[in-house]
């Protein structure tokens, strides 16, 4: 096992954490500071998705598991201006956005998620190569990593892929891997998208004017509403009738949750929803009751504000500061202190109040703010 670098988060406890995501056993966590350290990792690292973590033993090496939050080295061009606003996980790669230089890949780029030509037998392990990406019209404002493809979202709403394409995840009318962020068009040409979201192999999108869009991986029902094909490769529109307008989407392995204007939840796909063990599949969101949320007569204003997918779990984050999860409990990531598998939301207790979560394969972080 190895042991991380000194100069972890640990001994910098003023930087506040702005944003969390989780990886197959990894984490990514980063502050919007003008420190030069911006963006800490920890956990696996035998493709470099955390970085080139130097072993102290021998110089030349790097680390394959990084054992507590430690500095992942960005090559910025103005590192006491430029922040960090957000990071992306997928199965073995990272994404990093700033504000001004672009966004930033690192790990496995064996199908071209990284957004860089792939070249042939690249070893990934103990790797310094970490990739700017600036190929976009106009500027990207979210990241998100699925298994093994990359979405972007740019300010003037339109989206961008890249990587593995085999379930259509990439939306670009075909199943092959794209090595160069690529605009994606099908139903989403001309729509202005706010959000985007995936983790395994399936994509979902949400526009401005609350419309929901999919593609890529519908074995599990995500697109069933409108199609039969189980691997869908151009983004299509759901027009689920009774949601309403969604504000949210997040999207998981086999299962996929919308938030729309009232703060409601709905659910669909396959596993553990949400609703209970008789719901295992639905092809139409279904909403969970808002009382699993903590809404009562006594306390009428309570909505869900966030929601978030992991592979097999889900989470949702309430405007009365308060964190529900349920779904498979790999390893007790649902942090409700025992094992079982989780059918309705259960609220979690922790010291603090939750103000956002990543939710991972088999683990989960949430940013909290301290109560004292």
């Amino acid at each position: 096992m190895a042991q991380p670098e000194t100069g972890s988060l640990t001994n910098r406890q003023e930087a506040s954490i702005s944003s969390a995501a989780c990886g197959y056993g990894f984490t990514l966590l980063s502050s919007k500071t003008k420190d030069v350290t911006k963006v800490w990792g920890m956990g696996l690292n035998k493709d470099s998705q955390l970085g080139f973590h130097r072993s102290r033993k021998d110089k030349t090496r790097g680390y394959e598991y990084v054992l507590e939050p430690s500095p992942v080295p960005l090559p910025l061009d103005r590192p006491q201006e430029t922040r960090v606003l957000q990071v992306s996980c997928g199965r073995a790669h990272s994404l990093v956005l700033t504000d001004s230089e672009g966004v930033f890949s690192m790990g496995n780029n064996s199908y071209g998620q990284c957004g860089r030509k792939v070249v042939e037998n690249e070893i990934y392990g103990e790797s310094h190569k970490v990739h700017r990406m600036q190929d976009f019209d106009g500027r990207v404002v979210q990241v998100a990593c699925g298994q093994d493809h990359s979405l972007f979202l740019t300010d003037k709403g339109e989206v961008y892929s890249c990587g593995w394409g085999a379930d259509g995840q990439t939306g670009l009318g075909h199943y092959s891997i794209t090595s160069t962020p690529i605009k994606l068009g099908g139903d989403l040409a001309g729509v202005n998208v706010v959000q985007v979201a995936t983790y395994g192999d399936c994509c979902l999108a949400v526009s401005a004017d609350g419309g929901l869009f999919g593609w890529g991986n519908s074995e599990y029902l995500q697109l069933a509403s409108v199609t039969d094909s189980t691997q869908v490769n151009v983004p299509r529109c759901l027009p689920f009738s009774g949601v309403g307008q969604v504000k949210q989407a997040a999207c998981g392995g086999t299962g996929c949750a919308v938030l729309n204007g009232e703060g409601h939840v709905f659910v669909w796909g396959y596993g553990i929803l949400g609703k209970g063990p008789n719901l295992v599949e639905t092809a139409l969101p279904e909403m969970i009751p808002p009382t699993l949320f903590g809404l009562t007569e006594f306390n009428p204003e309570v909505r869900v504000s966030r929601i978030r997918c992991g592979l097999s779990h889900f989470a949702a984050l309430t405007n009365r500061g308060e964190l529900f999860v349920w779904g498979k409990n790999i390893r007790g990531c649902l942090g409700i202190g025992r094992l079982e598998d989780q059918y309705f939301p259960w609220r979690v207790t922790m010291p603090g109040e939750p103000v956002d979560v990543a939710c991972g394969v088999d683990h989960m972080v949430t940013l909290a703010r301290s109560f004292t």
